[in-house]
């Protein structure tokens, strides 16, 4: 199948590691422009230097989404041609809701829809003069099914999906679309935290709590981040016209909701 989205320009957040790093890797085979975001210059230099190029452009911003401010001034600087963005943040840390502080929540809106919305606000006037656009946010299955033990995630987590589902009404017209894709427990520095906390919780060994995990997934397995990548690459294409605002888990089965 041909995604037809060679030369088209895309922007992608947290994009030096796990599923932001496979996802830059997977649009640059497939011929996409792609621009790298993150807070740390010399990991972006790094991925820069791994992307494919076949007459490609590609590039890097620096910046730290704990500060909405400075990313709008990053952005001031830039020109804001981008056919496709993909947002994806790191999750909050975890721990029960109930000990979490106002600044826990107030520092995750920030990063997950402040941001978000600053990235989107800058990036739409453009797709809209293509008529073209795919906005496709990295999220968590949390959206459908809330984890236990991470309060403060499963709350910033869904109100991103419904910021989501509000804009792919908004902007369905011009072209664009918005969707959201829910990665379930995939090998990521993330999910080597979620289990060390876990396991530490439960009294148990890392190895333990990881055959625990993995039991709960029909696949009986743990994602590859390429796997979730493949997904978001084909909702970033020509060919994904048609799906607009949509939660699309990339779980291997795990979560048992519809």
């Amino acid at each position: 199948m041909n995604l037809n989205i060679k030369n088209k320009n895309a922007l992608v957040c947290g994009s030096t590691q796990g599923i932001g790093k496979a996802t830059a890797m997977a649009l640059a085979n497939e011929g996409a422009n792609v621009t790298l975001v993150a807070r740390n210059e010399e990991k972006l230099k790094e991925v820069l230097a791994e992307l494919p190029k076949d007459n490609q452009c590609h590039g890097y911003l620096v910046a730290d989404f704990s500060k909405p401010e400075e990313l709008k001034k990053v952005l001031e600087t830039t020109d804001l041609k981008f056919h496709i963005l993909i947002n994806n943040t790191g999750g909050p840390k975890g721990g029960e809701l109930l000990t979490a502080t106002p600044t826990d929540l107030i520092n995750a809106f920030q990063m997950h829809i402040v941001c978000n919305q600053i990235l989107t606000q800058a990036v739409v006037p453009f797709m809209k003069s293509e008529k073209f656009g795919r906005i496709i946010n990295v999220i968590s299955t949390s959206v459908k099914e809330p984890i236990p033990g991470l309060g403060v995630s499963n709350t910033i987590r869904n109100a991103v999906g419904n910021w989501a589902k509000t804009l792919a009404t908004e902007l369905g017209g011009f072209q664009i679309t918005v969707n959201n894709v829910l990665p379930g427990f995939t090998n990521t520095a993330r999910l080597d935290q979620i289990i060390k906390i876990k396991s530490e919780k439960a009294n148990t060994t890392e190895a333990e709590m990881e055959q625990l995990l993995k039991s709960y997934v029909p696949a009986a397995r743990f994602a590859k981040p390429e796997e979730t990548a493949a997904a978001v690459t084909f909702l970033a294409s020509e060919q994904a016209s048609y799906i607009n605002g949509i939660n699309l888990p990339v779980d291997g089965g795990r979560t048992k909701s519809l």
